[in-house]
């Protein structure tokens, strides 16, 4: 069928063809259709991998959250001006 969206070849190798037949217990209504399982994986596989960023996205802003302050006291109230003077205008 013409489209004019990309199309991608996949070599049905052992470790392919094993998802499709995961697949295919997991999703029967569509068991008998390789090409629909492929995309239903990779669909799955997008939602995943979305959840996966969304999670490692929360965990580096938790980090960042529980290091806000811990430096307080550490530098003079007036440390970025005494920067500042060390440097000729």
């Amino acid at each position: 069928m013409p489209t004019t969206l990309h199309r991608f070849t996949i070599t049905e190798t052992p470790a392919v063809a094993q998802a499709i037949d995961i697949a295919a217990t997991t999703w029967p209504e569509i068991q008998n259709d390789r090409a629909a399982l492929l995309r239903r994986i990779v669909e799955f596989g997008s939602d995943e991998l979305q959840k996966h960023r969304v999670d490692a996205i929360e965990k580096r802003r938790a980090l960042i959250r529980a290091g806000a302050g811990s430096m307080t006291g550490v530098f003079p109230p007036n440390a970025a001006q005494l920067l500042k003077e060390e440097w000729p205008e």
